[in-house]
């Protein structure tokens, strides 16, 4: 059996490249693996006097998150960090349920920039990492898409056979990584 990824759009834009790239990750690794792509749109903004009891689509996100053998955040980059709505997700996440506690996360993102998305991975490693949230990121392996216009066609596709190859190898590490995770976690409880 496939394993079975939840893509986590990392913005609530109309338009966003990490979409563009998540739907391709979908496509191009079809065969491997199934990515179930969740929007982070309609997330009202975190409300700690509301954290006890999250809004129904925190929950189904959850859900899903929990019943997932791992999670890939694709997360652009604003002013150094993640966007606000990507950190709002995350802060209901670590509310009243922990979904990302133990679960197995990888980190892309796609930026206009020549630095890629360096200094917001950065800064999600940051989020995912304290008591609540206790996400196992993968180590390494950082795909950062940067000049992202010019990395795509009309069919969003990837069009660098270099990019592609990083990108392979990075999922495939990826998959390793939560395999390994999963089967400990299944033998320690």
């Amino acid at each position: 059996m496939r394993p079975k990824l939840i893509g986590i759009v990392g913005s609530n834009a109309d338009f966003s490249f990490n979409r563009i790239l998540l739907q391709y990750m979908k496509r191009h690794f079809a065969e491997t693996v199934d990515i179930e792509i969740q929007e982070i749109n309609g997330v009202p903004l975190f409300c700690e006097n509301e954290m006890k009891t999250p809004p129904a689509i925190v929950n189904e996100m959850a859900d899903k998150i929990e019943d997932a053998d791992g999670v890939i955040i694709a997360a652009p980059e604003y002013d150094h960090a993640i966007p606000a709505a990507l950190k709002s997700v995350i802060e209901w996440l670590s509310s009243a349920r922990h979904p990302f506690n133990d679960q197995h996360v990888m980190i892309v993102g796609a930026s206009y920039g020549i630095q890629g998305t360096v200094r917001s991975q950065m800064n999600l490693r940051q989020v995912l990492d304290p008591p609540g949230v206790n996400a196992n990121v993968l180590p390494g392996n950082e795909f950062m898409l940067s000049n992202v216009k010019d990395k795509f066609n009309e069919n969003g596709e990837i069009t660098d056979e270099g990019t592609i190859k990083f990108l392979d190898s990075c999922m495939n590490n990826f998959l390793t990584y939560s395999k390994i995770g999963n089967d400990a976690n299944a033998v320690l409880h």
